[in-house]
């Protein structure tokens, strides 16, 4: 059946050796629609980003490429700047019918933290071609902030589909009117199109803007740093602010969105032509995400933007992204928000977990 493959699918696949990995895979790797993946025990310092291209192993390229090798093993410092390539624990087996994409996870977005999958004879970042057999990358460029990594963490995680699983703007028109995936009205262009809420209600805080000199985040420890160390609250009482050229905010979508059960979405950046700046990394939605079904009560998209060369003046209800959504081959067993951790499920303007609330 043609979709995004569901948790219990993906653990057949573990079980096939479609997806092989060097340590037994944890059950809080498998997300409903996706598979967290883990790093390995060694990172290479490369000169710069790369591609592998047709006919060429990564492992071929790296040797034109890394500058030094740095265990992992009892935790590593990546520092900001600077890029690594590290092997991933998992690698795959993919048959003919099944393809698959990579992205960051959310918190690793949130911390402005680079990280792009790529593979051998790949001339794409975070496309899995059907078919592919052999190992897995993640390239890691910290831009914002400089992070501690040790093997196991998760910074990215795969999805497999089968066939064409992306739906129409009509199909999506038809969707919204069965199961409204925002409140009030949809804007469905190549997908659901979300803008940047610069009028929060009850507060003039809209966002946060990285400090361009900090310390090193741990990314082990959860709500252990003091946001004021990395951030600058950004306040705005006229539905506009000015982005600075270099910056990385964390901004919020004006729509609370919601994901139904039998689907699963990717946040995708809107054209380059609507201004000097992008909605910096894609992201997956789980099923389940800001549904009812699920604990959601409708979720906001949390926006990671950088600014391009001028300064860019955003404006409130600005559209700034695209939610592209996808059938599910079939539910999963378990929803975003419902029984498993889900750090965002209802979230609003919201900082990556390792920072404190409030």
């Amino acid at each position: 059946m043609t979709g995004v493959c569901p948790d219990h699918q993906i653990r057949h696949m573990l079980d096939s050796g479609t997806i092989a990995a060097t340590l037994p895979v944890l059950e809080e790797q498998i997300q409903p629609a996706s598979l967290d993946l883990r790093l390995g025990t060694v990172a290479y310092r490369i000169r710069a980003s790369f591609l592998a291209g047709q006919g060429r192993s990564v492992e071929d390229r790296l040797s034109e490429f890394e500058m030094h090798r740095i265990d992992l093993t009892n935790g590593a410092v990546l520092e900001k700047g600077c890029v690594y390539l590290v092997p991933l624990a998992e690698s795959l087996a993919l048959p003919g019918d099944i393809s698959a994409v990579a992205n960051a996870k959310s918190s690793t977005g949130r911390l402005d933290l680079l990280t792009r999958t790529i593979i051998d004879e790949g001339t794409e970042f975070d496309r899995i071609p059907a078919g592919y057999a052999g190992p897995l990358y993640a390239e890691i460029c910290p831009r914002s902030f400089s992070v501690l990594v040790r093997p196991g963490m998760r910074l990215n995680q795969i999805r497999f589909r089968r066939g064409q699983a992306t739906l129409s703007d009509a199909e999506l028109k038809a969707l919204h009117a069965q199961t409204p995936l925002v409140d009030g009205e949809a804007v469905i262009e190549q997908g659901l199109g979300f803008s940047v809420d610069l009028h929060p209600r009850g507060s003039d805080l809209v966002g946060y803007r990285a400090k361009p000199h900090t310390g090193v985040i741990d990314l082990d420890r959860i709500g252990a740093y003091d946001p004021r160390e990395f951030w600058e609250e950004i306040r705005t009482t006229d539905g506009h602010i000015i982005l600075d050229p270099g910056a990385f905010y964390i901004l919020v979508s004006r729509e609370a969105v919601h994901i139904p059960p039998d689907y699963a979405a990717e946040m995708a950046p809107y054209l380059a032509m609507v201004g000097e700046f992008r909605v910096h990394y894609a992201g997956f939605f789980d099923p389940g995400f800001g549904h009812a079904g699920a604990g959601g009560e409708g979720a906001r998209g949390v926006l990671e933007v950088r600014c391009h060369e001028a300064p860019f003046v955003l404006e409130h209800g600005q559209i700034v992204g695209r939610l592209v959504y996808e059938r599910m081959a079939e539910p999963p067993t378990r929803l975003y928000g419902a029984g498993i951790a889900s750090n965002y499920q209802g979230q609003g303007l919201k900082l990556a977990k390792h920072f404190r609330a409030g």
